[in-house]
């Protein structure tokens, strides 16, 4: 497309083009801001090799009877009006590796964001949550055991 033209379109398509240029920046701050922000999504796979490699502590922040229904083996059950990270117990482990998951990713990237500003330096959450693990065939256990 010739620069006249390419001048022309734009001329008469100011807010179209405004518009593409809005939405370009946001996607990049966007983007920008998940590499900085200090915890990060993962995927049904990642924490997988995450459990079994580096024992990472798997908490789960859906509610006591949407955990009963089924969870990652191991995890403990924390809900949200609970959810402390100031808490002694989690005070624990700020160094160690910290997944958290729920129903759909939603909640648990939530707490991730609270466990990041207590000052935990490795918080993961697991986008797509528990629809995501079943999606990927991995067991879920029943009951309230981990």
């Amino acid at each position: 497309m010739p620069i006249d033209q390419l001048q022309t379109f734009f001329a008469n398509h100011t807010l179209l083009v405004l518009g593409l240029i809005g939405v370009t920046v946001a996607l990049i701050g966007n983007e920008l801001t998940r590499f900085t922000r200090g915890y990060r999504a993962i995927d049904p796979r990642r924490l997988t090799d995450m459990i079994n490699r580096d024992g990472v502590l798997v908490v789960d922040v859906s509610a006591s009877n949407d955990f009963e229904k089924g969870h990652v083996i191991g995890s403990r059950n924390v809900v949200m009006s609970q959810f402390d990270p100031e808490n002694k117990d989690l005070a624990k482990v700020r160094e160690l590796p910290v997944a958290l998951v729920c129903r759909n990713g939603t909640t648990s990237a939530g707490a991730a964001k609270r466990l990041h500003k207590a000052g935990f330096k490795h918080v993961f959450w697991l986008d797509g949550g528990i629809a995501a693990w079943q999606s990927a065939d991995l067991p879920l256990r029943r009951g309230r055991g981990g």
